[in-house]
């Protein structure tokens, strides 16, 4: 039997997973969502081209300079930020429609992204993922054969840097075991969905009344 309270009347959590590039983040988000019933991912905007499988509105949007341009001078994004000279951004009417719908919205960012989120969404659930160790870091990096020394060398540095800033977030689960790591995803999100329930739970016991006594 499942240990998740059921996810009607209520709105939906923010739940931001952010980590240093190599550190599993994407793995872990598709398990987690795999994982959880009443979830849904964010799908970002950027102004990168596709890699491999990717496709447009399935994995990301894909947006020309110009438009995303467009996109942050009308408000449009609840998070935007520059990594690695690309442009990243999640949509906020999209978003918020989700939320207000119940369900929970899985947003994959980095921890520029992670802090704006926290400011304008007070209620988000922040968890950032950590290597073991920089040098398996480092390793995971190197066997992805995805970059040049010098762009791994960056990575490297740029990790150091969004690690430092991880005491912004709520939780940290440290990625050493796949398994292990998606439990305690889940675990840190099923024990905020219980959070954010009592007030509905308490608020229908109180309230509840013995058909004898219902007006008729």
């Amino acid at each position: 039997m499942s240990s998740e309270l059921p996810q009607s009347k209520r709105r939906g959590i923010p739940i931001v997973v952010s980590a240093a590039s190599g550190t599993g983040k994407t793995s872990l988000c598709l398990k987690l969502f795999e994982m959880l019933s009443n979830v849904t991912r964010s799908v970002s905007y950027t102004t990168r081209t596709p890699r491999g499988s990717e496709r447009d509105g399935i994995d990301y949007h894909f947006v020309s300079d110009q438009e995303f341009d467009r996109l942050v001078q009308a408000g449009e994004f609840l998070e935007w930020a520059e990594v690695f000279g690309k442009r990243y951004g999640t949509g906020w009417s999209a978003t918020v429609q989700k939320l207000d719908e119940g369900l929970d919205v899985l947003l994959d960012i980095d921890v520029q992204g992670g802090a704006q989120i926290k400011t304008r969404l007070p209620d988000a659930l922040l968890i950032f993922l950590l290597p073991p160790t920089m040098e398996e870091l480092a390793r995971r990096l190197e066997n992805r054969a995805t970059d040049t020394p010098d762009q791994i060398s960056r990575r490297l540095r740029e990790a150091r840097r969004e690690i430092a800033q991880c005491g912004l977030y709520d939780y940290l689960v440290v990625n050493d075991d796949f398994e292990k790591a998606a439990s305690d995803l889940r675990a840190i999100v099923t024990a905020a969905r219980l959070q954010a329930a009592r007030p509905e739970i308490v608020q229908r016991l109180l309230t509840f009344q013995p058909a004898s006594q219902r007006p008729t």
